[in-house]
């Protein structure tokens, strides 16, 4: 199993957000966590992608249990292993989306020269190649999320996390950008985990389950 969740148990104060959620997740793969605001959805998210640690539970990534780490060794797991695709884009608005689709690699010390090869080649794939040298607030919302999506794929993660990716998307557009984030998941061979309030969304991942209540029920 590529990833295990044993257990997880996550409170703020004195609000339970998350109650023993167990489930596993095999290597490039695709599950759809579907669940209405509030349910603790976008909280194992976080989690899962090592922004928050849980109280108490296990979290095992090809067997090693990444809620232990100390927050360096966390933050360069972080780094190497996931990519993370959110409703709203984070681009710098001080950078050029070069720069901002760089990122990740100048703070893992990668190769840039390789990863601007990769970054080139999919800007080409998904026609953003003119928005290369162009501030954020120079392209269009569709663009971005573009940007955002090379940006999270630069380093070719094991894990990409997409916390409500087609949110604030009409019907179409939301099929687009599904099949886009498959297609991608598929081609770095990444497993891919959506988390949505979409029912419909959910609906086409071949695994999927619900969550309420900080609980999954399905």
């Amino acid at each position: 199993m590529f990833l295990q969740v044993n257990n997880i148990e996550k409170s703020y104060g004195k609000t339970q957000v998350l109650q023993g959620v167990s489930f596993g997740v095999e290597e490039n793969k695709e599950l759809a966590i579907v669940g209405a605001s509030g349910s603790g959805k976008s909280t194992l998210l976080y989690i899962l992608g090592a922004l928050e640690k849980p109280d108490r539970g296990e979290l095992l990534v090809e067997g090693r249990d990444i809620s232990k780490l100390n927050d360096e060794k966390l933050a360069a797991f972080r780094n190497e292993y996931i990519g993370f695709i959110f409703q709203f884009h984070f681009l710098l608005p001080s950078m050029n989306c070069l720069s901002n689709m760089l990122l990740p690699a100048r703070i893992g010390g990668k190769d840039l020269a390789a990863v601007k090869k990769r970054i080139t080649k999919y800007a080409e794939i998904l026609s953003v190649t003119h928005c290369l040298k162009k501030f954020p607030f120079e392209i269009s919302g569709g663009e971005q999320q573009r940007i955002n999506l090379i940006r999270a794929i630069s380093l070719e993660p094991k894990l990409l996390l997409c916390d409500e990716p087609t949110g604030s998307l009409d019907s179409k557009n939301t099929e687009i950008v599904i099949n886009l984030l498959r297609d991608v998941a598929k081609s770095i061979n990444s497993t891919l985990i959506v988390v949505t309030h979409d029912e419909k969304v959910s609906q086409t991942f071949n695994h999927k389950i619900t969550i309420e209540d900080g609980q999954i029920i399905s």
